[in-house]
C-alpha cells in the first residue's frame, strides 16, 4: 500500500468504519446493483470475463449481486479492516480473493484480471493520486475496464460528511481515455436514482486492444 494520505487515513479509520456501519447489505441494495450490473454486462455477452476485480468493495454489494448472474471468479481489494471482516464473516470473499490494498497500488500481476472496475471509489481518490489509480486498473486488466462514478464536465470538489477533501466528481471516462488512448469505449450510461435506486451515477465500459 502507498504511503498514507488524508483520504486513505480516513477510509481505513473511524470514518471508514462509520461508512461501513451505514451500508448494510440489504436485499433491496443487492437487487439495485444486480439490475445495474446486468445492464452493463449485456455489452460483453459474447466474451464474458472469467476473473473480475473490484477496486474498493466495502461490504461487497457488487460481489453479492454478481454471484447471481456470473460464474466468474471474483476478487476485490478493500482498505477498511471492518469491511473486510464483514466480508469474511458473511462468507462473501475469502482471504485468497480479498486483499488489503488501495486502487493506486493493486497487489496483482499485469493482465491478471479480465475485468477491473470501480463503483463509487474513484470519486474518493485525491486528484493527485487519480493518474496512478487509472494506470493500475489498466495494468491489471487483460480485457475490460468499468467505472461507475459521479460525473461532472469539469472537476469539482464536493463537501462530504463535513469534509472538503474526500469527494470529487469529474469526467472519469475522459480521464482514462486521455491517459490510455488505445482503449476502446464500449458504452456509457446514467443510472438515474429516481427509477434505478442507484445514486445518480454515470458508468463507462472500455475494452483493451
Amino acid at each position: 500500500m502507498p504511503p498514507k494520505n488524508p483520504q486513505i487515513e480516513s477510509w481505513t479509520g473511524e470514518f471508514g468504519d462509520a461508512y461501513t456501519a451505514r451500508n448494510a447489505a440489504s436485499e433491496e441494495q443487492v437487487r439495485i446493483r444486480l439490475k445495474a450490473l446486468v445492464e452493463i454486462f449485456r455489452l460483453i455477452d459474447g466474451d464474458p470475463p472469467l476473473r473480475i476485480l473490484e477496486c474498493g468493495c466495502n461490504i461487497g454489494l457488487n460481489t453479492r449481486a454478481m454471484r447471481r448472474f456470473t460464474d466468474a471468479e471474483l476478487f476485490a481489494i478493500e482498505p477498511n479492516a471492518t469491511a473486510r471482516a464483514v466480508l469474511g464473516d458473511q462468507g462473501v470473499l475469502d482471504g485468497d480473493h480479498l486483499k488489503d490494498a488501495v486502487v493506486q497500488s493493486l497487489p496483482f500481476p499485469d493482465r491478471s484480471m479480465d475485468l477491473v472496475f470501480t463503483s463509487g471509489v474513484l470519486i474518493h481518490v485525491h486528484p493527485d493520486d487519480l493518474p496512478a489509480a487509472l494506470d493500475e486498473m489498466v495494468r491489471v486488466s487483460s480485457k475490460y475496464l468499468m467505472m461507475i462514478e459521479y460525473f461532472s464536465q469539469s472537476p469539482q470538489s464536493i463537501p462530504y460528511r463535513g469534509r472538503d477533501d474526500l469527494l470529487w466528481k469529474r469526467d472519469f471516462g475522459s480521464d482514462l481515455l486521455d491517459r490510455h488512448p488505445g482503449l476502446v469505449p464500449l458504452g456509457s450510461g446514467f443510472f438515474w436514482r429516481r427509477i434505478t435506486g442507484f445514486d445518480d451515477a454515470t458508468w463507462w465500459l472500455f475494452r483493451k486492444p
